[in-house]
């Protein structure tokens, strides 16, 4: 299956030297390991790839307590800015712990908590179908959009609200499209009559292989096509919409399908490593079945829409355009992190719009999913599990962690027979009695990881490309 078509705003990745090479090319990953930079003020500032920036938000959010106040990413200085208030005196050193964690640290007005309190004030006394808000960092306000359908009564209500809430607390912005779920009736899925995009391959809490996409499309159909009209080739599990989220796991029926973790962009396939917490400031890019990829950042983060269906939190909020038929397609950046499903929002790829997006990380843990083959392809030949696994009893068990050894029983994937009775007493991933590679150390090893690691001809599970897939197979026009 390919893509209806990439617009003529292709993703442009100059940001770090990389050049655009033109239809849906892209190069990943482009970004340097961390490099502490500069001198003076400077010198504890680090330069920093998006997803370590995430990170990093993440941990000064849990050292700063109540003095953080959001963070945003400086993707032109390739930075890491953290928000901080009530420092007068600094008594618990709050911005020497930033700097020395790397990041560049600002002082702002509002709080955390003013800025939650400001938006549960929107959420009871503007709840209105057209409306969002999120919180900015950049501008440390609330950020409120009313599309055009919010006018006369509705508009003068919005306005009194965010007025309500003090000078410097929000800002309001008119959108000229209307906000709504991009579904219409990643890779094109079809169910019931409505178009929407796959976001990207899962496996389900039970070991089966399924995919996320955006909850109003898991509400519209139970079943789902790779093909108009085609037959169905996975079912509906969960769905969230409207409420907390727009999410769906829809689970393949076939449970041998081969659930690749990776984003099809036509010509080429970006491969997905791992799900982050978005950033604002972050470059993105989002893939769908109508309009192909498209770039653009992050705007806002635990935003809440109202669309004409309901009232959906927790969103993620991009100038990433999209249209319908994009929903539930991919968000994820250029090292391979897969961010957000598509959601809705109003323009489209000519006039351009807001689009929001359901964060990963969240769907991941609400439905109980782990992101692609659930980590066996990362661990086989060599990663985390197996390459230091030590099996003395020969049970397939590392007997010091209590875990399944890839490529040491059926419930590691092993296949029939390779491993069940290997004896690695020294932990170097050779059977002492054969002398040969352990399923997940190399091909010698007979059996392989088998079909349930994801790889059907090499003992550990592994392509020519060494990502543990095979080549050609999987799911990538799933996408």
């Amino acid at each position: 299956m390919s893509h209806k078509r990439v617009t003529k705003r292709k993703a442009i990745i100059a940001a770090g030297g990389v050049a655009a090479l033109g239809a849906a090319a892209i190069l990943l990953p482009n970004a340097n390991a961390s490099q502490d930079s500069g001198a003076n003020d400077a010198a504890t500032v680090k330069t920093l790839k998006a997803g370590d920036a995430s990170d990093l938000a993440s941990q000064l959010a849990e050292l700063l307590g109540d003095a953080f106040a959001g963070s945003y990413y400086d993707s032109e200085g390739q930075q890491l800015v953290v928000n901080v208030v009530n420092v007068s005196g600094d008594k618990n050193n709050v911005i020497v712990q930033a700097k020395k964690a790397g990041a560049k640290v600002r002082e702002v007005e509002n709080s955390t908590a003013e800025l939650e309190a400001a938006a549960k004030t929107l959420k009871t006394e503007a709840t209105i179908p057209g409306t969002a808000w999120s919180v900015d960092p950049k501008t440390n306000k609330i950020l409120v959009t009313a599309d055009s359908t919010v006018t006369g009564a509705k508009w003068d209500t919005i306005e009194s609200t965010v007025q309500t809430l003090g000078s410097g607390m929000a800002t309001i912005q008119k959108s000229a499209g209307t906000l709504k779920p991009f579904v219409a009736g990643g890779d094109a899925i079809f169910g019931g009559g409505a178009r929407c995009s796959l976001g990207f391959n899962v496996t389900a809490g039970d070991g089966s292989p399924a995919f996320l996409t955006a909850g109003h499309c898991g509400v519209a159909a139970e079943q789902w096509s790779d093909a108009q009209d085609g037959e169905p080739i996975a079912t509906v599990d969960q769905a969230t919409f409207p409420g907390d989220g727009d999410f769906a796991l829809v689970k393949y029926d076939d449970p041998a399908t081969v659930a690749a973790s990776e984003v099809n962009l036509g010509d080429q396939t970006v491969q997905i490593t791992q799900a982050a917490e978005a950033t604002v400031g972050t470059q993105v890019f989002r893939m769908g079945s109508t309009t192909g990829l498209n770039d653009g950042q992050v705007l806002g983060l635990d935003a809440t829409v109202n669309y004409p269906e309901g009232t959906v939190t927790g969103l993620i909020q991009t100038d990433v355009c999209a249209e319908p038929g994009d929903s539930g397609g991919s968000l994820f950046t250029q090292d391979g992190l897969a961010i957000g499903l598509t959601s809705g929002g109003s323009g489209d790829c000519t006039a351009g719009g807001e689009t929001f997006f359901q964060p990963v990380t969240t769907a991941l843990e609400a439905v109980g999913a782990t992101l692609g083959d659930g980590g066996a392809g990362d661990a086989v030949g060599g990663g985390e599990a197996g390459a230091g696994a030590v099996d003395e009893n020969g049970d397939g068990i590392d007997d010091q962690t209590g875990e399944a050894i890839v490529g040491g029983g059926e419930e590691a994937g092993a296949g029939d027979e390779a491993g069940a009775g290997a004896v690695d007493e020294n932990g170097d991933g050779i059977d002492d009695q054969t002398g040969e590679a352990i399923v997940g150390g190399g091909e010698a090893a007979d059996g392989g990881a088998g079909e349930n690691a994801g790889g059907e001809e090499a003992g550990n599970g592994q392509n020519d490309a060494g990502n543990g897939q095979e080549d050609g197979s999987g799911v990538s026009e799933s996408h």
